[in-house]
């Protein structure tokens, strides 16, 4: 499959929404070094937010902050999320130098190594759930005090397309993935009292760096014959969707999860 031609996809972005709401607001990002993290990471700033990502790839990270360096330069911390001491540190060390709580956590890290039902012993079932899903709940338990002195905030989770199409080798990591939109949904119960959104945003096939691994130009064209629409998502698109929900346009929004796959189902 030939690469998408830039300037299509230059454009749209040039047209994207902005929301007036997101401008200074406090903004953590987990995984946001390359893929769609780096996407969110990108469109956060672009809003005007002050915005935090954490990562363990460095270099690649690094590489967002120079992209991106300017008057609204992102924050970069190497963070280990199955570590939940270190992660509740590096959250509380975030807020302080940003200079307050958290507006917004949007929960993205993942991983989605192929694994069967064969090879998963105690040990990788333990640390596939590290990676993909115990983080993202002590995350949300970290940030909640500091959004509900604020009298409210967002959460947004993302989900995968995986687990709804039932694609081989990730059975640990669409456990995971279903589970993220239960947590969402359980978040958006407890937390609503306190004016905390909880949502859950579940992207398709997204043309990353990561993905181009798993899928020849034969399987990627596979994948578009399957959608209704027939364009490749990339992360701005991902992004766009984030933003929304992060958004006061998205005020009553909460508790609900939301595809962004081209009608790939």
């Amino acid at each position: 499959m030939a690469e998408a031609d830039p300037a299509p996809l230059t454009q749209a972005a040039a047209r994207r929404a902005i929301y007036p709401s997101l401008e200074g607001k406090r903004v953590l990002i987990t995984g946001g070094g390359s893929g769609i993290g780096a996407g969110l990471v990108e469109g956060f700033v672009a809003q005007g937010a002050q915005v935090t990502f954490f990562d363990i790839a460095e270099a690649d990270s690094q590489a967002v902050v120079e992209r991106l360096d300017g008057p609204n330069r992102p924050s970069f911390h190497r963070v280990d999320l199955t570590d939940i001491a270190a992660l509740k540190a590096a959250i509380s060390a975030a807020e302080a130098a940003a200079g307050g709580s958290f507006d917004v956590l949007v929960n993205n890290a993942a991983n989605d190594d192929r694994h069967s039902v064969e090879e998963v012993d105690e040990a990788y079932w333990d640390n596939r759930l590290a990676v993909n899903l115990k983080h993202m709940f002590f995350a949300a338990q970290a940030v909640v005090p500091g959004m509900k002195a604020n009298g409210g905030g967002a959460i947004v989770n993302l989900g995968s397309i995986s687990w709804h199409l039932g694609l081989k080798d990730l059975p640990l990591y669409q456990t995971c993935k279903a589970a993220i939109e239960g947590l969402s949904r359980s978040l958006a119960r407890d937390l609503g009292e306190f004016g905390i959104r909880s949502t859950c945003v579940i992207p398709g096939n997204v043309r990353t760096p990561r993905q181009l691994k798993w899928y020849t130009p034969e399987g990627e064209a596979e994948i578009v014959a399957a959608q209704c629409l027939k364009g490749r998502l990339v992360p701005d698109d991902i992004a766009a969707m984030v933003l929304f929900l992060a958004s006061d346009d998205a005020r009553l929004v909460t508790g609900h999860s939301y595809f962004v796959d081209a009608g790939w189902r």
